[in-house]
């Protein structure tokens, strides 16, 4: 029931708060290891969420885990999820189609701290699972509530961006969104972040 009202009972990444500002916050996250995917939602009937459940098999939240042990991970929270035309784990590629670009989402489930480097993880049976090591990285992060529906999320990168421009701040990729709540969470209840990184 407690999901229901927005309680986080998963393991959630651990952080340092740099400096608090007006509105949002200055975090540094230590080395992780994820499992993504990056996908077309078009492969999934426009869902940008389709990712979510092969993450979820990976993992084993629908049965037997689909990885090589087979051994099941525990769920942590957020779900993130990056736009863009970015390819597997390099540099950000723009693949043209009949002179427009194809969007791509990558989603990632960060898998739980026992996991140190990526070769502690199982592997993935279903190929477009890819387990990756992330590095320290640093972030200015906006907390908000509700569901994270795309307008919302826009208005909250352009505000961020525009916060931390006027700090100071150099900002050095494009925002993440990371959800912490299942669908099921009612709306007022949800916590969701907008991440943007920063030197």
């Amino acid at each position: 029931m407690g999901m229901v009202f927005g309680k986080i009972s998963v393991e959630t990444p651990k952080y340092t708060v740099v400096k608090s500002c007006d509105g949002y916050e200055i975090r540094e996250y230590p080395p992780a290891v994820a499992a993504e995917i990056t996908y077309d939602p078009s492969e999934f009937k426009d869902n940008r969420d389709g990712g979510f459940t092969v993450l979820a098999k990976y993992i084993g939240v629908f049965g037997k885990p689909e990885n090589q042990k087979p051994e099941k991970i525990a769920m942590t929270a957020p779900v993130i999820t990056k736009e863009g035309e970015k390819i597997a784990m390099t540099a950000p590629v723009v693949t043209k189609e009949e002179g427009s670009e194809k969007k791509t989402v990558t989603m990632q489930f960060l898998l739980p701290e026992v996991y140190k480097k990526a070769e502690d993880a199982p592997r993935p049976t279903d190929e477009r699972v890819v387990i990756k090591e992330e590095g320290g990285r640093k972030y200015g992060v906006v907390t908000f509530g509700g569901n994270a529906a795309e307008s919302v999320v826009e208005e909250k990168v352009k505000k961020l961006r525009s916060d931390l421009e006027r700090d100071g701040f150099k900002i050095t990729g494009d925002y993440v969104l990371a959800r912490y709540n299942p669908p099921w969470t009612l709306p007022p209840f949800k916590t969701n972040e907008v991440m943007i990184p920063v030197e």
